[in-house]
């Protein structure tokens, strides 16, 4: 079932919903009819189980995303937040689970688990697939419904108090206000390239590496075979000479038969670059330098530091922030200083971009310690004198 049927299938039993026209904004979404699933929907289950479950180039690439994601060193300025999202959920780092996630659907949903009081005790992710919005009179989420094969569970966006009870991270996407757009769309053609190749290559290696060819029979004057003979004789090509068991195995003719075999043309052995080619796709989608996953031909990077850097600073770096951003504003209620980003300082593949930024800071007589300190990410002078003093 696709997603799409998945959030029409939500609204089924109340009729067909379409919401009216209304001075404010409207999502495209309001006006889905049960069992119209449109044309840019796509099977997510299929899609992962064929890129991330069967692809090793996908799911290394988002396994190196997404452990980068929940394993960088951040800077969070309440200790109870800090711990709140550092805490794991099923065995599994939060951030990690939702870098996955966006990087996958496109989407991530956060549950905010309270205790008696009402403080926040455990974030839990949710699976994206099984979530679909239900939008209010004036287009924008009203609630969120979290399906399960014939059960469904509606979530509100706020308690009776308003507090929030989900948080909803996105990725974005031009064509939808609801929900984002997720790499794996966009590297689905490439996974299945990359797939289809690899099938192509075991079944020509299960015939001992050389293409197949035909049998010719030359009986001159006399009639063709008959069907009985025709059926033995597949019978036993089927059984003694098919299969990487019987590579090599001497074939023995007769009665006008004669094997002719079929050589691959040049455009056919090209498989391998097709697959590299297609491999190049995929990291590509998923924001991670080829040489980093091993794959042959690419000298785009002079090093592995620098592709490891480039990870950094166009892949890492702005998931990282776009997951911590989304988790402080929702979070905000709870805790007065609900800022966290990524501790640049801490970062290796970066410690020599921070050098360089720390030496040149320095280095500029014509800035004040507390513009220094600015440009480098830290708290003013006097606000860590204050600090230090309340303590």
């Amino acid at each position: 079932m696709s997603f799409l049927t998945t959030l029409a299938s939500a609204f089924k039993g109340a009729g067909p919903v379409r919401v009216p026209l209304t001075r404010g904004f409207v999502s495209p979404w309001a006006s889905v009819f049960a069992g119209e699933p449109r044309e840019s929907a796509f099977d997510y289950a299929q899609s992962v189980q064929a890129a991330y479950l069967a692809n090793p180039v996908a799911q290394r690439a988002v396994r190196i995303v997404a452990e980068g994601v929940g394993g960088a060193p951040l800077a969070v300025a309440d200790p109870a937040l800090a711990k709140l999202v550092d805490r794991s959920c099923t065995g599994q780092p939060l951030l990690e689970v939702l870098a996955a996630q966006m990087l996958l659907h496109g989407n991530a949903y956060v549950q905010v688990l309270r205790d008696g009081a009402g403080a926040p005790v455990e974030l839990y992710p949710l699976r994206p697939e099984r979530m679909s919005v239900v939008a209010g009179e004036d287009g924008w989420p009203a609630a969120y419904r979290y399906r399960l094969a014939e059960h469904s569970r509606t979530i509100a966006l706020e308690d009776e108090a308003g507090w929030p009870n989900l948080l909803h991270l996105k990725c974005f996407h031009p064509a939808d206000d609801h929900y984002g757009a997720g790499c794996l769309t966009a590297a689905r053609q490439a996974v299945a390239v990359h797939n289809a190749a690899s099938a192509w290559n075991r079944a020509l290696l299960e015939n001992a590496a050389r293409p197949s060819g035909a049998l010719v029979y030359d009986g001159g004057e006399a009639a063709g075979l008959s069907s009985e003979q025709f059926e033995r004789l597949k019978s036993e090509l089927a059984d003694a000479f098919q299969g990487s068991a019987n590579a090599g195995r001497p074939m023995v003719l007769e009665g006008g038969l004669s094997w002719q075999a079929m050589a691959l043309s040049p455009a056919d052995m090209d498989f391998a670059n097709l697959k590299a080619g297609a491999a190049r796709d995929i990291a590509l989608a998923f924001g991670v330098p080829p040489m980093l996953l091993g794959l042959p031909g690419d000298n785009t990077y002079a090093n592995y530091r620098e592709a490891n850097r480039a990870l950094w600073r166009l892949t890492l770096l702005p998931l990282a922030k776009r997951v911590l951003d989304a988790l402080s504003a929702g979070l905000s209620p709870w805790f007065a200083d609900a800022e966290m980003h990524v501790d640049l300082d801490r970062v290796p593949a970066l410690a020599e971009d921070r050098e360089t930024l720390w030496s040149t800071v320095t280095a500029a007589d014509f800035l004040s310690g507390d513009e220094k300190r600015a440009l480098l990410g830290l708290p003013a002078a006097a606000a860590t004198a204050i600090s230090g003093d309340a303590r």
